[in-house]
């Protein structure tokens, strides 16, 4: 599928330098400028297929080719052979961010041209420096050029694959579901007893919020489609909102945490449903441009310092505490990932299109 003859591919090379006492050599590949620092040899292909982005534009800019092997570039890297991917809001917003946005990414042109973050695979290279994987382990998290055969990740970034979910159920966890951990759990500090609202419950970041809530011992309601009523409930969720049919603000409920992924009401509207000292934590602003979506995102928090209620917005940070926790709560069964549809590599493209639709019922996974 990856075509030499694209007038838009780099040029790409991986000539060694001499390396030093054999130990390690030093690569260029197009842009990167990477370093081999694996202490056990292993025998890998000498290119590999992968989605990459010359310019930002739209999802059409995506072009499959074949590239040399990404190296690595420092002694606590991993290289994973994906087996799987999935996509998220920030891999679509990342091929055209708005130009106050990319600071370190390359204000003309991406610097690194290979998009794709969640990962789900085996390690077939660890650094010097790893002592908790070992080459052939089932991994899962965040990798650097994901939309790839091979990835490269920090090793504090991917952890052990849990035993009880297929490559692709592991790849639709990383970012939507730490995002919905670290949420409820390290910025809200949902408690049993309390009672939270997840707008936006049939997307990746809520489906994986009504279940956390719920195993914090939490009272969950949820807010979804018509058709997403009954497997929210499936999921935990005591009260489903069907929003074409009534509108959760007006319900007369309260709440201790409002979990938004859409942020799709009024500061009025969030205070007349929040218990005093609730919070209102936004994890997302709906469909729209980053631009769009920023400028919603800063006019909600910044008004509500003004006029209440209490909000706080965040980003995930993958790391290995809370993959971790995610990995415990998945084996002692009280997180499934919900997978909406599952592209072949080569519609990678076809993925992203369909998130931008905003309809997704759960995850959207890539399986190589």
């Amino acid at each position: 599928m990856a075509s030499g003859s694209d007038p838009m591919a780099p040029t790409c090379s991986a000539e060694p330098t001499e390396p030093e006492g054999g130990a390690t050599a030093a690569f260029t590949v197009g842009r990167w400028a990477l370093e081999d620092v694996s202490s056990v040899a292993v025998a890998l292909p000498a290119s590999m297929n992968a989605w990459t982005m010359d310019r930002y534009g739209p999802i059409e800019a995506l072009r499959l080719r074949a590239l040399p092997m990404p190296r690595f570039r420092d002694e606590h890297e991993v290289l994973i052979r994906v087996v799987a991917t999935s996509v998220n809001p920030a891999d679509r917003h990342a091929l055209h961010p708005p130009i106050f946005l990319r600071r370190g990414r390359g204000l003309l042109r991406p610097k690194d041209a290979r998009p794709g973050l969640d990962v789900a695979g085996r390690v077939e290279r660890v650094g010097r420096e790893v002592t908790d994987l070992k080459i052939g382990d089932e991994v899962f998290g965040v990798a650097r050029g994901a939309f790839g055969e091979y990835a490269v990740a920090d090793a504090s970034q991917v952890v052990g694959k849990p035993s009880r979910l297929s490559f692709p159920q592991a790849a639709a966890l990383p970012i939507a579901a730490t995002t919905a951990f670290q949420g409820l759990h390290d910025r809200a500090h949902v408690r049993p007893g309390q009672r939270v609202l997840v707008n936006g419950a049939s997307g990746g970041v809520g489906t994986f919020g009504v279940q956390i809530a719920k195993a914090l011992g939490a009272e969950v309601h949820a807010v979804c489609s018509p058709g997403n009523v009954e497997p929210n409930r499936a999921l935990g969720a005591s009260r489903v909102f069907d929003y074409a049919r009534e509108d959760f603000a007006e319900s007369g409920e309260r709440y201790d945490v409002v979990f938004d992924t859409q942020l799709n009401h009024s500061l009025r509207a969030y205070r007349a449903i929040l218990r005093p000292g609730g919070l209102l934590l936004i994890v997302g602003a709906g469909p729209g441009s980053p631009g769009r979506l920023i400028f919603r995102l800063l006019s909600t928090v910044l008004g509500a310092r003004v006029v209440g209620p209490r909000a706080r917005f965040f980003v995930a940070s993958v790391r290995r505490e809370p993959l971790e926790q995610l990995r415990s709560l998945v084996e002692a069964g009280r997180l499934t990932p919900v997978i909406d549809r599952t592209y072949p590599f080569s519609q990678l493209p076809d993925a992203l299109r369909y998130l931008a639709e905003g309809h997704a019922r759960g995850k959207i996974v890539v399986q190589m």
